[in-house]
């Protein structure tokens, strides 16, 4: 009776133990920085106080070069905040904001890499749930009605004289019998890699006939079976649920990847429209300043004061101009529709749908970045770098646990029934059970080991190939995020320069302009002339739009290079 105490007592405490649940997520340097939200700005790596444009444009004025007017050219960028260079047009206005909030909820990509994490998490579920108690039931009804049949030949063997030493045989008469089984009980499996099995059975004999009888027995019995070396131990059974969190922080963070790639294209493509809306603007003060001058041209022949030559060089610039401002508005088209897609939201009949303009200003100010605090900071927030760490994390596990099984296997198995009496009535079930005065036990050793155990060395090697493989993957990656942000803030210090040089050479050409049209007026200089410094006029306007769209984009590389997106745009994924 004692000893079964102690039995269930051990029970109690093992089935405590198998239903404790796995930690959520593994308290390691990488699963803390998994929480980093990523909200670092960009403005905070400035070593300098960031400069305005009209700041730089002045420090520019400075060097002796071509002289501007000054005024005019800080006049489009005197509040860089809050100037745009678009014009005035009917549409549904939009701020990068609002676009970076309607691409979190419509994007289609984000949509489907939100369903990731909850599929990682269902996955984590079903690894947790190996170490579940099984409960478990059996029942049998069986009948035999057997004819009467010849037995064997034995010797008697007994303490009668008489028989002691006597031929028989032994003749099996007709008989009709009935039985039933029935069983139930637990199996618990143990994070040890064992398991412990408690079950009590019942069994029913009646054999019916002249020698009629009706037999209830009972038991109770405790098996225990537990792995010394291959399978043993808790990091061994844990392993897959410990791979399955890990694979879900990446799942995470590939998630939070996904996202911030989509904010980066959005933010891009904002800056494309701003830029098309901006380049059809040009082409369309093109177009009317071509039209003003063949009017003219057309005014001064009739007086004449002209050729006639200059109406059809005049009619040329027309045409060549109608030509860019076509395709200026098919440009606009494109990139709207772009924008559009990334948003999930491109109607059947984009005619009936006013277009959007946008309408926040672009970051006309100049950063000083320190490239060491960005790199630093970059190599140790990336998601890329942290997924692949997770990775070599799981890599780690993986091999420890292929390294167990190339052990052999060797199994201790323990069993202890206790058996009731026989009883007549069912009322007697349990007589004696407890009392150990009928019982049978075993204890016994497995062993097993393939001859030459290839299969499971293979298995070891080819993980450990697969971490060497990842460890150099790391490798390139941290020498390509290095890369990036170099490349990124080169870039942004080009399309800085650019934006200034382009802003100078807009005023030389528009001064040009008026120096060949006054002289045109005067008989000097041709319409062609005239024509080619509106062009160049055109193509020092496009070329400052795209600089400061360039800028824009620029900004958003470093900022993806640095894993600093969700700070740039003030996002919160939490």
């Amino acid at each position: 009776m004692r000893r079964w105490f102690l039995v269930i007592g051990l029970l109690g405490m093992i089935g405590e133990v198998s239903l404790a649940q796995a930690e959520e997520v593994s308290d390691t340097p990488t699963g803390r920085r998994l929480e980093n939200p990523e909200g670092r700005s960009l403005e905070n790596y400035s070593q300098q106080p960031a400069q305005p444009l009209h700041d730089a444009i002045k420090q520019q004025q400075r060097r002796p070069s071509v002289a501007v007017d000054l005024k005019q050219a800080l006049k489009p960028f005197d509040s860089p905040e809050s100037d745009s260079m678009l014009p005035e047009v009917q549409g549904q206005q939009v701020t990068i904001t609002d676009i970076r909030q309607r691409a979190l909820q419509n994007n289609l990509q984000v949509r489907v890499a939100r369903m990731d994490p909850e599929l990682a998490r269902q996955s984590l579920r079903e690894e947790q749930a190996k170490f579940d108690q099984v409960i478990f039931a059996y029942a049998k009804y069986a009948e035999k009605d057997t004819p009467a049949m010849a037995g064997d030949k034995v010797i008697i063997k007994s303490d009668n004289p008489l028989l002691d030493g006597e031929l028989a045989k032994l003749n099996t008469d007709a008989q009709k019998k009935e039985f039933w089984d029935v069983e139930a009980g637990i199996k618990i499996p143990l994070r040890t890699g064992g398991t412990v099995t408690l079950s009590a059975p019942l069994e029913n004999r009646q054999s019916l006939g002249k020698f009629a009888s009706d037999q209830y027995r009972s038991a109770l019995r405790f098996s225990f079976s537990q792995p010394l070396l291959r399978n043993a131990g808790r990091d061994v059974n844990e392993a897959s649920i410990r791979i399955a969190e890990l694979d879900r922080d990446g799942v995470q963070l590939r998630t939070r990847l996904q996202t911030i790639r989509i904010v980066a294209m959005v933010d891009k493509a904002y800056w494309e429209l701003y830029e098309a809306w901006a380049a059809l603007d040009v082409r369309k003060n093109q177009f009317e300043y071509a039209s003003q001058n063949l009017a003219m041209v057309k005014r001064r022949v009739q007086e004449g004061l002209t050729a006639a030559i200059e109406i059809n060089r005049a009619e040329i610039g027309v045409a060549d101009r109608m030509e860019a401002l076509i395709i200026a508005e098919t440009n606009l088209k494109l990139a709207h529709r772009q924008l559009q897609f990334l948003l999930n939201d491109l109607p059947d009949q984009q005619e009936k749908q006013s277009p959007w303009v946008p309408t926040s200003p672009p970051n006309l100010v100049k950063f000083e970045f320190d490239r060491a605090h960005l790199i630093r900071d970059a190599l140790d927030s990336r998601i890329e770098l942290l997924d692949q760490e997770l990775k070599l994390s799981a890599d780690l596990i993986q091999i420890d646990y292929l390294q167990n099984q190339t052990l052999p296997l060797f199994t201790l198995d323990y069993q202890y029934g206790a058996l009731s009496g026989s009883g007549e009535r069912f009322s007697d079930i349990g007589t004696d059970l407890f009392d150990g005065r009928y019982r049978d036990w075993s204890l016994g050793l497995k062993f097993e080991m393939p001859v030459s155990n290839e299969a499971r060395k293979a298995k070891l090697d080819r993980a450990i190939a697969q971490r060497m493989q990842r460890l150099t993957t790391k490798t390139l990656q941290t020498l390509t995020v290095k890369r990036e942000i170099h490349d990124a803030l080169d870039k942004i210090d080009q399309n800085w320069q650019r934006i200034i040089a382009a802003r100078q050479q807009v005023l030389v050409a528009g001064i040009n302009y008026e120096a060949e049209l006054k002289q045109f007026n005067e008989g000097l200089r041709t319409m062609t002339e005239v024509l080619e410094t509106l062009t160049r006029l055109g193509e020092a306007q496009l070329k400052e739009i795209r600089a400061i769209s360039d800028y824009q984009v620029s900004l958003v590389d470093v900022a993806y290079a640095t894993g600093t997106v969700l700070g740039y745009g003030q996002i919160s994924l939490q």
